[in-house]
């Protein structure tokens, strides 16, 4: 990908959302043996594929835009601000690859998308009554599970 990149011709993107694509280049692929499905083949063959791709470095996103991946992703990103996406559902390698790249575009959307803040409301007037007629109800019901009161008086 690199050798098309030099020759003038842009390397291949990910699109992350409409302002938001990533090249190839700043993300890296790591294998390793899976402890997935495949029998005997799963001890011969590295097929869980790692996706890492550098937050801190990354000239794809604006510091605003690594700030919030980095508070809602805070459990996946390592000290040195690598992001990390395993994949190992699969008997194949490309699958996994696959795989880990949507998680990834998944992820990365969630980080971004804005929070939109909670208005406060009120609560309704009928719920408040609703709630006071239950506690009523079970207060009743309570008092009339007593005995009577037989102290003398007829």
């Amino acid at each position: 990908m690199q050798a098309l990149f030099r020759r003038g011709i842009p390397a291949p993107m990910l699109r992350i959302t409409d302002k938001i694509c990533i090249p190839y280049d700043e993300i890296r692929f790591i294998t390793s043996r899976s402890s997935g499905p495949g029998g005997q083949h799963v001890n011969t063959a590295d097929t869980r594929v790692t996706l890492l791709f550098n937050v801190d470095t990354s000239p794809s996103l604006t510091e605003l835009q690594k700030v919030a991946i980095k508070g809602k992703l805070r459990r996946r990103i390592n000290s040195r601000g690598v992001f990390q996406v395993t994949s190992q559902k699969f008997r194949s390698q490309k699958s996994n690859k696959d795989a880990a790249i949507e998680r990834f575009i998944e992820l990365m959307r969630w980080a971004v998308e804005p929070v939109i803040p909670r208005k406060a409301t009120k609560v309704p007037k009928s719920a408040k009554r609703k709630r006071l007629d239950r506690k009523k109800k079970v207060s009743d019901r309570k008092k009339n599970r007593k005995l009577p009161d037989f102290s003398g008086e007829y």
